[in-house]
């Protein structure tokens, strides 16, 4: 089966798969988190295509089901790609709204959320030792004790080193001090209130 109607979307070989259901996984295309799976056939496909707007065939309804037609959380199409045996589906969306039936943002309960890796744990644990305040064990907690004019201070200093550096020639003190500096603004993030969420939006209203 040929799309004219999008070449950037690979259909499925509906011609080997006639009758059948397809499992689709469904990812953000924003977070790269998955966050439900359903089941396509044609007519779904061909939908979800036309709509923009995610559509299944529900085994239960017997019939096609659009994701949010009843609560109005859709699931705004971005891009389908076919796997490499093509028989199963990975669709990019854009959610408006959670998306499990449930009321979160997957089906497994879990937050939709941005996963910067290493980043994101290390502002988790960042986070958390702010909240345990052991000052006498934690880095992180005696430093916010001394209040957000020594964090930003801290961040200062580490930018005035890693520049210093950068004029250098010892690449491995230059990343030493880019590790010092990140570090510190990611306190300094949390101090504020803020996390690499609200950076990655300023970032993107930007680029728009």
């Amino acid at each position: 089966m040929n799309n004219k109607k999008d070449t950037s979307i690979i259909s499925p070989l509906w011609g080997e798969l006639e009758g059948a259901l397809v499992p689709a996984i469904i990812q953000d295309a924003t977070t790269k988190n998955v966050l439900m799976l359903g089941y396509m056939n044609e007519a779904a496909y061909n939908k979800t295509l036309e709509t923009k707007q995610v559509t299944f065939f529900s085994r239960s309804k017997q019939r096609l089901w659009t994701k949010g037609e009843e609560s109005g959380n859709f699931l705004n199409l971005v891009d389908i790609k076919n796997d490499c045996d093509h028989d199963t589906l990975l669709i990019q969306v854009n959610p408006a709204g959670p998306t499990c039936h449930k009321g979160t943002d997957n089906c497994w309960g879990e937050e939709n959320t941005p996963n910067y890796s290493f980043l994101s744990t290390l502002e988790a644990v960042i986070a958390e030792r702010v909240a345990n305040k052991d000052t006498n064990k934690s880095y992180v907690a005696s430093l916010f004790a001394k209040g957000i004019n020594k964090i930003a201070q801290k961040v200062g200093e580490e930018a005035v080193e890693t520049v210093i550096e950068a004029m250098d020639t010892n690449d491995e003190l230059f990343l030493y001090e880019s590790a010092d500096l990140l570090f510190h603004y990611l306190m300094l993030l949390q101090a504020k209130g803020f996390t690499l969420k609200d950076i990655e939006a300023e970032l993107k209203s930007r680029h728009k």
